[in-house]
């Protein structure tokens, strides 16, 4: 299990919502207490946003014993009118590591 990040005091750029989810992205088959440790949040809490992202179709699951394999609609818009028709998969091109970040190998873009 990856370091649990330190806690932060004052605001911050991302939502909470926006975390989850894209702790989701990097792992379609994380456990709701990985993912409140990470984004440090209570399993509650985490539960709640998942609850409202399945709700409003960001987000569903399919049960696979006693685990959870989440699926991000990647194209459903985001919900503020100040970013209409952005799908949420641009959202988090920019919040999910690249596999090769996360293992430490050089990225070649094209």
């Amino acid at each position: 299990m990856a370091a649990v990040p330190e806690s932060h005091i004052g605001w911050t750029f991302i939502t909470n919502h926006a975390r989850v989810l894209a702790a989701i992205a990097d792992n379609p088959n994380i456990r709701i207490r990985e993912i409140a440790a990470h984004c440090r949040l209570t399993e509650r809490a985490v539960s709640r946003i998942i609850s409202d992202l399945e709700q409003d179709g960001f987000l569903s699951h399919t049960r696979e014993g006693r685990s959870n394999t989440y699926r991000i609609s990647p194209d459903k818009v985001l919900r503020h009118p100040a970013e209409a028709g952005l799908p949420v998969a641009s959202l988090l091109s920019l919040l999910v590591q690249d596999e090769t970040e996360r293992i430490g190998e050089p990225t070649t873009r094209k």
